[in-house]
């Protein structure tokens, strides 16, 4: 690997108003890969990633990236953050506004010649996709261009690793969307590492070749998305990822293959499904998402419009079932029923996510 953290941890504060931002977090990344840390506000990600960038010390903990040590708290080893060939991009951009793109993006290279210099900005702002504008001012370009001025003065010093703290978050979700696509373009491009912090979803998902979920300072999994969706390691993990419920559920045996009795009626034919030994009596809570549950008017399974929400070619629906039981389901947009109607439905799953039965 290279960037490894192993069982890092992160205090503020001293004595009894000491908190704990970080929470033994172990990950690891490979060269030229990008990595996302995902999460609600208040996780710990920006502090895990200003860990990595050496602006906070670890109270736990070790950081090695390649062959060098970062910070190993048992040793008291901390290198200082301008000597970690570190880049950071941040929220706010933080262009300076009284010079040029082109001497923005020239920022950290005062120790090249002036015709290598000239020569990295071009190569930069190309790579950005912004050839023509080096000789604009910072404001006179748009928020999603400026942050790729700032993508390009980051990546221009050539540093060993990209940090990114929420750097779309002051865009709006359509930029912010297509930015993401182009993020992961331009950095597999340079062979760029990166580490990127995010609480949205999507952004994480379409930057992303490995994604941790963060909750309360612990990272709960560091993993593919696909495995997040499909094979999530906690109940954070499988709530947080998508939309989906759970709903009660009893895993029996069935000839050679177990099958699961659910509100929705009985499932069969899975990919894969714990024994029933996995669980007392084979009592679970199964996960069950939105693309999970399919609108079907023939199904005997009657369930209750209580909201909707209109995603364009889909509606979101959140449904409840007669005997109380709530689940979600995408809708094409073309099914345009309204809160308070009985619509038919099916379970259509393949493969069980599922977790002890929950005391609530």
């Amino acid at each position: 690997m290279f960037l490894e953290l192993q069982a890092v941890s992160v205090r503020y504060g001293r004595g009894a108003a000491a908190k704990t931002a970080v929470d033994g977090a172990s990950l690891g990344l490979g060269k030229g890969q990008i990595g996302v840390l995902l999460g609600p506000s208040g996780c710990g990600k920006t502090s895990l990633l200003r860990a990595v960038a050496g602006l906070e010390r670890c109270e736990a903990g070790r950081i090695r990236m390649g062959s060098t040590m970062l910070s190993d708290a048992a040793a008291g080893l901390h290198v200082a953050p301008e000597q970690r060939r570190i880049g950071m991009v941040f929220q706010d951009y933080a262009l300076f506004p009284h010079l040029s793109v082109a001497d923005n993006v020239a920022f950290g290279l005062p120790q090249l010649p002036r015709a290598e210099r000239d020569a990295r900005v071009r190569q930069m702002l190309d790579l950005v996709g912004l050839p023509q504008a080096g000789a604009r001012a910072p404001h006179q370009l748009s928020g999603g261009q400026q942050q790729r001025i700032a993508l390009a003065r980051a990546l221009a010093p050539q540093p060993e690793l990209l940090l990114l703290d929420e750097p779309f978050s002051s865009l709006d979700v359509d930029l912010r969307e297509r930015l993401a696509q182009e993020l992961r373009s331009i950095l597999k491009d340079s062979g760029s590492t990166a580490l990127f912090v995010t609480h949205d979803q999507l952004e994480a998902f379409a930057l992303g070749d490995v994604v941790g979920v963060m909750q309360g300072g612990r990272l709960e999994q560091w993993a593919r998305p696909y495995e997040l969706y499909h094979r999530p390691a906690s109940r954070f993990v499988a709530q947080f990822i998508g939309h989906g419920v759970f709903t009660p559920a009893r895993i029996e045996r069935g000839g050679d293959q177990a099958r699961v009795r659910t509100p929705l009626g009985e499932l069969v034919d899975l990919q894969s499904c714990p024994l029933p030994e996995a669980y007392p009596g084979g009592e679970c809570d199964l996960l069950l998402r939105a693309d999970d549950i399919v609108h079907d008017d023939a199904s005997p399974v009657r369930a209750r419009i209580e909201r909707k929400a209109f995603r364009g070619a889909e509606f979101l629906y959140t449904l409840r079932l007669a005997s109380g039981e709530p689940l979600v389901a995408h809708v094409p947009s073309h099914h345009d029923h309204e809160p308070g109607e009985w619509i038919g439905i099916r379970a259509e799953v393949d493969h069980l996510v599922t977790f002890p039965r929950s005391a609530s």
